[in-house]
């Protein structure tokens, strides 16, 4: 069911408590949302809040606050620790930074008992709450929220991989997302879904579905870069190093690539990848196999932009930003056959099948013996291509939210 366009709400609430955990982190694809909505949501013309759970209680902070936050996220511009907190033994000092700086932008504070009483002091009636990251859509939360009158919730899925794909998943955490899935099938007045595949799958896991609206997401990387004409050939993957991901396979095929090997960059930090993946990892010769985690967005486009190709073999995936990005990029995209990227990808891909070490390997051989046929037929079918943006994600999900 896909709800009617309404009027614009008295004012926006939008969850940021995700961002503000992952300070010091790389912004990662959820992350990445998370933060186009707080840049979005600061400079509309309906008022906007922004709420952040933290270890000491709860913060809220108005649009003013919001504005000055955006730009403290990327780079991290987070306030320094006073001494007492510096000679703490609390684990990632930039995650108490950025709550010390949100902190000083809120406009209110309470421990979390008092959550309730604090909204309904602060928002009008008929505010829209927005979660976009995952994260602190809690019992407590949802039940401080309903104390607004007329508040209506809304929740960004990005997937339901955690249920579909349990043996990709980090230990533990299939149950609480099976949590998650529940209290948004309970509570959820919207469910905003990244893609009519994350829709699709929200039937094999709820008994009665919300209403559902599907806005894909947008790319920031920017347009394509100029190639050096003697940049050496390399490709590029980007993403956590976890089992889903499908960095074995990446490994396996350049094991078996003849001398001398191009350079593969393995973007992204380490996840819940197995004992055995780590190893290989290590093991690498670093002159062939580079890995790299934390390097800035420009660092990353230029890396893939003068590669042979971007390759992304994930199992599965909600979305999947990267190959969106690297196609803008004007870059040749080797990625798994998944039906999100056929939805707004088409053929610009060349699709694989995720376990066929075989063809990935042939492929990547013959880019490497001849990378500007394939950039060719790459831009060939670029032309006339319109990518999915963030303004038209919001154009969707601002009318409906």
């Amino acid at each position: 069911m896909s709800p009617t366009a309404h009027n614009p709400p008295p004012a926006r609430l939008l969850d940021i408590t995700r961002l503000i955990r992952r300070a010091g982190h790389r912004l990662t694809g959820v992350d990445r949302v998370e933060y186009a909505y707080l840049a979005r949501l600061a400079d509309e013309d309906t008022p906007a809040y922004g709420l952040v759970r933290t270890p000491l209680g709860y913060l809220l902070l108005d649009q003013a606050g919001l504005r000055q936050l955006a730009p403290l996220v990327v780079p991290e511009g987070w306030d320094g620790l006073p001494l007492w907190a510096r000679l703490t033994r609390r684990p990632n000092p930039m995650r108490r930074r950025a709550e010390r700086t949100v902190r000083r932008l809120a406009m209110a504070r309470c421990l979390p008992a008092r959550l309730g009483q604090m909204l309904r002091d602060t928002l009008p009636a008929g505010t829209a709450y927005l979660n976009t990251g995952h994260a602190n859509f809690t019992a407590r939360v949802i039940r401080a929220l309903r104390t607004v009158p007329g508040l209506r919730i809304s929740v960004l899925v990005h997937d339901t991989i955690p249920l579909d794909f349990p043996q990709y998943q980090r230990e533990g955490s299939v149950i609480p997302f099976r949590g998650f899935l529940a209290r948004v099938e309970a509570h959820a007045d919207l469910v905003i879904a990244n893609s009519a595949d994350t829709a699709a799958s929200l039937s094999r896991h709820m008994d009665t579905v919300p209403p559902v609206i599907t806005a894909l997401l947008g790319a920031d990387l920017g347009p394509p870069r100029a190639v050096p004409a003697t940049a050496p050939p390399h490709f590029v993957t980007l993403g956590t190093i976890e089992p889903r991901k499908n960095h074995d396979l990446l490994l396996d095929v350049w094991q078996d690539l003849p001398e001398p090997r191009p350079v593969l960059h393995i973007l992204g930090r380490r996840g819940w990848a197995s004992a055995a993946t780590l190893a290989r990892l290590d093991a690498a010769d670093p002159a062939v196999i580079h890995e790299a985690e934390g390097l800035d967005d420009d660092a990353v486009a230029d890396l893939i932009a003068t590669s042979c190709a971007f390759l992304f073999p994930s199992h599965a995936e909600g979305f999947g930003l990267p190959p969106l990005e690297a196609a803008q990029l004007g870059v040749p995209v080797l990625c798994a056959d998944l039906p999100v990227y056929r939805e707004f990808l088409g053929d610009i891909p060349v699709y694989l099948n995720a376990g066929d070490r075989y063809a990935w390997g042939i492929k990547i051989k013959d880019l490497v013996e001849d990378p500007g046929a394939e950039r060719r037929s790459h831009q060939g079918k670029m032309r006339g291509y319109s990518p999915p943006t963030w303004d038209a994600h919001f154009k969707i999900v601002l009318s409906r939210t």
